[in-house]
Protein backbone atom coordinates (compact mmCIF):
# COMPACT_ATOMS: atom_id res chain seq x y z
CA UNK A 1 0.00 0.00 0.00
CA UNK A 2 1.14 3.64 -0.81
CA UNK A 3 1.69 6.51 1.31
CA UNK A 4 -1.57 8.79 1.13
CA UNK A 5 -2.56 11.80 2.60
CA UNK A 6 -5.48 12.66 4.02
CA UNK A 7 -6.30 17.00 4.71
CA UNK A 8 -7.87 17.71 7.87
CA UNK A 9 -10.68 20.42 7.72
CA UNK A 10 -10.79 22.05 10.82
CA UNK A 11 -12.96 24.88 12.34
CA UNK A 12 -13.67 27.37 9.24
CA UNK A 13 -17.30 28.71 10.93
CA UNK A 14 -18.23 30.35 8.34
CA UNK A 15 -19.64 33.52 7.77
CA UNK A 16 -16.65 34.33 10.72
CA UNK A 17 -13.92 32.24 8.26
CA UNK A 18 -10.58 33.99 7.06
CA UNK A 19 -11.33 33.82 3.51
CA UNK A 20 -7.71 34.11 2.16
CA UNK A 21 -6.65 31.14 4.42
CA UNK A 22 -9.81 29.01 3.35
CA UNK A 23 -8.68 30.04 -0.60
CA UNK A 24 -5.31 29.11 0.28
CA UNK A 25 -6.42 25.57 1.57
CA UNK A 26 -8.83 25.13 -1.07
CA UNK A 27 -5.51 25.79 -3.75
CA UNK A 28 -3.21 23.36 -1.40
CA UNK A 29 -5.87 20.42 -2.02
CA UNK A 30 -6.48 21.71 -5.99
CA UNK A 31 -2.86 21.13 -6.53
CA UNK A 32 -2.25 18.13 -4.40
CA UNK A 33 -4.85 15.94 -4.42
CA UNK A 34 -4.86 14.06 -1.49
CA UNK A 35 -6.40 10.66 -1.12
CA UNK A 36 -9.25 12.04 1.12
CA UNK A 37 -10.61 15.71 2.64
CA UNK A 38 -11.91 15.29 6.11
CA UNK A 39 -14.21 18.20 7.33
CA UNK A 40 -14.11 17.44 10.94
CA UNK A 41 -16.88 19.93 12.07
CA UNK A 42 -18.04 23.25 12.76
CA UNK A 43 -18.01 24.23 9.24
CA UNK A 44 -20.60 26.57 10.07
CA UNK A 45 -21.00 29.34 12.72
CA UNK A 46 -25.09 29.61 12.82
CA UNK A 47 -25.31 31.74 15.84
CA UNK A 48 -28.94 31.71 15.73
CA UNK A 49 -31.21 30.09 16.42
CA UNK A 50 -29.38 28.51 19.16
CA UNK A 51 -30.39 27.87 22.99
CA UNK A 52 -27.42 30.41 23.26
CA UNK A 53 -29.57 33.06 21.07
CA UNK A 54 -32.80 32.09 22.36
CA UNK A 55 -34.77 34.95 23.38
CA UNK A 56 -32.34 37.53 22.45
CA UNK A 57 -32.23 40.27 20.11
CA UNK A 58 -29.59 37.79 18.09
CA UNK A 59 -32.01 35.43 17.37
CA UNK A 60 -33.59 37.29 14.75
CA UNK A 61 -30.60 38.92 13.46
CA UNK A 62 -29.21 36.16 10.97
CA UNK A 63 -30.90 33.90 8.08
CA UNK A 64 -29.71 29.77 8.51
CA UNK A 65 -31.15 29.76 4.49
CA UNK A 66 -29.10 32.48 3.34
CA UNK A 67 -25.50 31.37 5.66
CA UNK A 68 -26.07 28.13 4.65
CA UNK A 69 -26.49 29.40 0.57
CA UNK A 70 -22.67 30.93 1.21
CA UNK A 71 -21.41 27.90 2.83
CA UNK A 72 -22.51 25.55 0.06
CA UNK A 73 -20.76 28.18 -2.30
CA UNK A 74 -17.77 27.55 -0.25
CA UNK A 75 -17.99 23.87 -0.64
CA UNK A 76 -18.44 24.25 -4.47
CA UNK A 77 -15.38 25.98 -4.65
CA UNK A 78 -13.99 23.16 -3.04
CA UNK A 79 -15.72 20.54 -5.13
CA UNK A 80 -14.52 22.17 -8.17
CA UNK A 81 -10.98 21.90 -7.49
CA UNK A 82 -11.17 17.96 -6.50
CA UNK A 83 -13.26 15.53 -7.12
CA UNK A 84 -11.79 12.77 -4.60
CA UNK A 85 -14.13 11.66 -1.11
CA UNK A 86 -14.99 14.28 0.82
CA UNK A 87 -16.51 13.49 4.69
CA UNK A 88 -17.91 15.38 6.97
CA UNK A 89 -18.13 15.10 11.27
CA UNK A 90 -20.82 17.56 12.22
CA UNK A 91 -20.09 19.52 14.67
CA UNK A 92 -21.93 21.21 17.14
CA UNK A 93 -22.24 24.69 15.67
CA UNK A 94 -23.18 22.65 12.44
CA UNK A 95 -26.15 21.45 14.58
CA UNK A 96 -27.82 24.28 16.33
CA UNK A 97 -30.76 24.92 13.54
CA UNK A 98 -31.25 20.94 14.33
CA UNK A 99 -30.96 20.77 17.74
CA UNK A 100 -32.82 23.90 17.70
CA UNK A 101 -36.00 22.67 16.02
CA UNK A 102 -36.12 19.46 18.68
CA UNK A 103 -35.78 21.52 21.49
CA UNK A 104 -38.38 23.92 20.84
CA UNK A 105 -40.39 22.79 17.99
CA UNK A 106 -40.55 18.84 19.01
CA UNK A 107 -43.67 18.92 16.58
CA UNK A 108 -41.69 19.43 13.85
CA UNK A 109 -38.69 17.60 15.01
CA UNK A 110 -38.83 14.72 12.52
CA UNK A 111 -37.93 17.35 9.89
CA UNK A 112 -34.65 16.97 8.77
CA UNK A 113 -34.54 20.64 6.53
CA UNK A 114 -32.21 21.94 9.06
CA UNK A 115 -29.87 19.25 9.32
CA UNK A 116 -26.38 20.16 7.73
CA UNK A 117 -26.47 17.94 5.16
CA UNK A 118 -29.51 18.83 3.91
CA UNK A 119 -29.24 22.47 4.29
CA UNK A 120 -25.29 22.40 2.80
CA UNK A 121 -26.34 20.35 0.03
CA UNK A 122 -24.41 16.89 0.37
CA UNK A 123 -25.75 14.93 -1.65
CA UNK A 124 -24.95 17.47 -5.28
CA UNK A 125 -21.73 17.73 -3.64
CA UNK A 126 -20.65 14.00 -2.99
CA UNK A 127 -19.95 14.79 0.62
CA UNK A 128 -20.32 11.85 3.01
CA UNK A 129 -21.67 12.59 6.71
CA UNK A 130 -18.80 10.43 8.93
CA UNK A 131 -20.22 9.40 12.33
CA UNK A 132 -18.08 10.04 15.19
CA UNK A 133 -15.84 7.74 16.54
CA UNK A 134 -15.50 6.31 13.30
CA UNK A 135 -12.42 4.99 11.88
CA UNK A 136 -10.27 7.47 9.25
CA UNK A 137 -6.98 5.52 9.36
CA UNK A 138 -5.36 3.05 10.76
CA UNK A 139 -5.52 3.02 14.71
CA UNK A 140 -7.22 6.55 14.19
CA UNK A 141 -10.84 8.02 14.94
CA UNK A 142 -12.15 11.13 13.66
CA UNK A 143 -14.37 13.09 16.08
CA UNK A 144 -15.69 17.24 16.35
CA UNK A 145 -14.89 17.18 19.90
CA UNK A 146 -17.91 18.24 21.64
CA UNK A 147 -18.88 14.60 21.88
CA UNK A 148 -16.71 13.39 25.00
CA UNK A 149 -16.80 16.12 27.78
CA UNK A 150 -13.85 18.06 28.97
CA UNK A 151 -11.45 20.66 27.47
CA UNK A 152 -8.09 21.24 28.60
CA UNK A 153 -6.50 24.85 28.23
CA UNK A 154 -3.59 23.49 26.66
CA UNK A 155 -3.25 22.92 23.29
CA UNK A 156 -3.06 19.25 22.73
CA UNK A 157 -4.53 17.71 25.52
CA UNK A 158 -7.78 17.97 25.46
CA UNK A 159 -7.59 15.23 22.33
CA UNK A 160 -4.93 13.35 24.21
CA UNK A 161 -7.63 12.87 27.36
CA UNK A 162 -9.72 11.17 24.90
CA UNK A 163 -6.94 9.03 23.81
CA UNK A 164 -7.09 7.79 26.75
CA UNK A 165 -10.99 6.96 26.90
CA UNK A 166 -11.09 5.55 23.65
CA UNK A 167 -7.45 3.62 23.64
CA UNK A 168 -6.98 5.38 19.82
CA UNK A 169 -5.28 7.31 18.19
CA UNK A 170 -7.80 10.82 18.04
CA UNK A 171 -8.09 13.78 15.29
CA UNK A 172 -10.34 15.95 16.49
CA UNK A 173 -11.25 20.02 16.15
CA UNK A 174 -13.76 21.98 18.41
CA UNK A 175 -10.79 23.51 20.29
CA UNK A 176 -9.68 25.89 18.02
CA UNK A 177 -6.15 24.87 19.11
CA UNK A 178 -3.21 23.48 16.44
CA UNK A 179 -1.20 20.48 18.19
CA UNK A 180 0.07 16.66 18.84
CA UNK A 181 0.25 15.29 22.20
CA UNK A 182 1.35 11.37 22.02
CA UNK A 183 0.84 9.25 24.85
CA UNK A 184 2.28 5.94 25.72
CA UNK A 185 0.04 3.68 26.79
CA UNK A 186 1.06 -0.43 28.02
CA UNK A 187 3.64 -1.87 29.56
CA UNK A 188 7.06 -4.06 27.99
CA UNK A 189 6.43 -5.80 24.85
CA UNK A 190 3.10 -3.87 24.30
CA UNK A 191 3.82 -0.40 24.52
CA UNK A 192 2.31 1.52 21.93
CA UNK A 193 2.13 5.52 21.30
CA UNK A 194 -0.98 6.79 20.36
CA UNK A 195 -1.56 10.50 19.53
CA UNK A 196 -4.20 13.15 20.21
CA UNK A 197 -4.22 15.68 17.25
CA UNK A 198 -6.03 18.90 17.57
CA UNK A 199 -6.16 20.61 13.70
CA UNK A 200 -6.75 24.15 14.76
CA UNK A 201 -9.14 26.83 13.19
CA UNK A 202 -9.61 28.68 10.14
CA UNK A 203 -11.76 31.81 11.48
CA UNK A 204 -11.05 35.54 11.31
CA UNK A 205 -11.04 35.94 14.92
CA UNK A 206 -11.66 39.30 14.55
CA UNK A 207 -14.94 38.73 13.63
CA UNK A 208 -15.91 36.75 16.66
CA UNK A 209 -17.70 39.18 18.89
CA UNK A 210 -17.63 36.77 21.71
CA UNK A 211 -13.95 37.24 22.12
CA UNK A 212 -14.49 41.74 22.75
CA UNK A 213 -11.41 42.25 21.40
CA UNK A 214 -9.41 39.56 23.61
CA UNK A 215 -7.05 36.74 22.71
CA UNK A 216 -7.80 33.46 22.89
CA UNK A 217 -5.39 30.45 22.90
CA UNK A 218 -5.78 29.44 19.46
CA UNK A 219 -3.60 28.71 16.58
CA UNK A 220 -4.85 28.63 12.89
CA UNK A 221 -3.69 26.17 10.51
CA UNK A 222 -4.89 22.38 9.67
CA UNK A 223 -4.09 18.75 9.67
CA UNK A 224 -2.39 16.46 7.56
CA UNK A 225 -2.61 12.67 7.94
CA UNK A 226 0.02 10.78 6.41
CA UNK A 227 -1.30 7.45 5.75
CA UNK A 228 0.75 3.97 5.20
CA UNK A 229 -1.25 0.75 5.60
CA UNK A 230 -0.67 0.02 9.54
CA UNK A 231 -0.10 3.58 10.98
CA UNK A 232 -0.66 7.18 10.41
CA UNK A 233 1.30 10.40 11.19
CA UNK A 234 0.07 13.60 11.94
CA UNK A 235 1.65 16.78 10.93
CA UNK A 236 0.08 20.21 11.72
CA UNK A 237 0.16 23.35 9.91
CA UNK A 238 0.52 26.49 11.17
CA UNK A 239 -1.43 29.15 9.37
CA UNK A 240 0.37 32.59 9.54
CA UNK A 241 -1.26 36.12 10.23
CA UNK A 242 -0.85 36.72 6.45
CA UNK A 243 -2.71 33.23 6.07
CA UNK A 244 -0.75 31.77 4.33
CA UNK A 245 0.97 28.31 5.25
CA UNK A 246 4.04 26.07 3.91
CA UNK A 247 3.71 22.55 2.98
CA UNK A 248 6.95 20.32 2.03
CA UNK A 249 8.95 23.31 1.10
CA UNK A 250 6.14 25.01 -1.00
CA UNK A 251 4.51 28.08 0.54
CA UNK A 252 0.92 28.43 -0.67
CA UNK A 253 -0.61 32.03 -1.05
CA UNK A 254 1.22 35.24 -1.15
CA UNK A 255 3.44 36.73 1.10
CA UNK A 256 1.82 39.96 2.74
CA UNK A 257 4.54 40.82 5.19
CA UNK A 258 7.22 44.14 4.10
CA UNK A 259 10.98 43.24 3.87
CA UNK A 260 11.09 43.77 7.51
CA UNK A 261 8.63 40.85 8.17
CA UNK A 262 5.72 43.08 8.79
CA UNK A 263 2.26 42.08 7.84
CA UNK A 264 0.85 44.34 5.68
CA UNK A 265 -2.26 45.14 4.64
CA UNK A 266 -3.41 45.32 0.86
CA UNK A 267 -3.18 49.11 1.00
CA UNK A 268 0.43 48.88 2.29
CA UNK A 269 3.20 48.83 0.24
CA UNK A 270 6.62 47.47 0.69
CA UNK A 271 9.49 49.23 2.56
CA UNK A 272 12.12 49.96 0.58
CA UNK A 273 15.37 48.93 1.06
Amino acid sequence: MSIREIVVVPDVQYPLHDARAVRNLWHYISVTQPAEVLIIGDFMDYPAPSRWSKDTRAEFETDVFRESEGGKALLADLRQGYDGPIKFVVGNHDARPRDYLRKYAPALADSRAFDVDVLLGFEELGIEVLQPFSEVAPGWVAMHGHELRGLNQIPGRTAAAKVRKLDRSVVMGHTHKLAVSPETVGVGRHRRTLFGFEVGHLMAETKAQYLAGGVANWQKGFGRLIVSQHSAVPVPVYVERDSSFVVDGTRYGAIKRNNKGHFITSKETRIAP
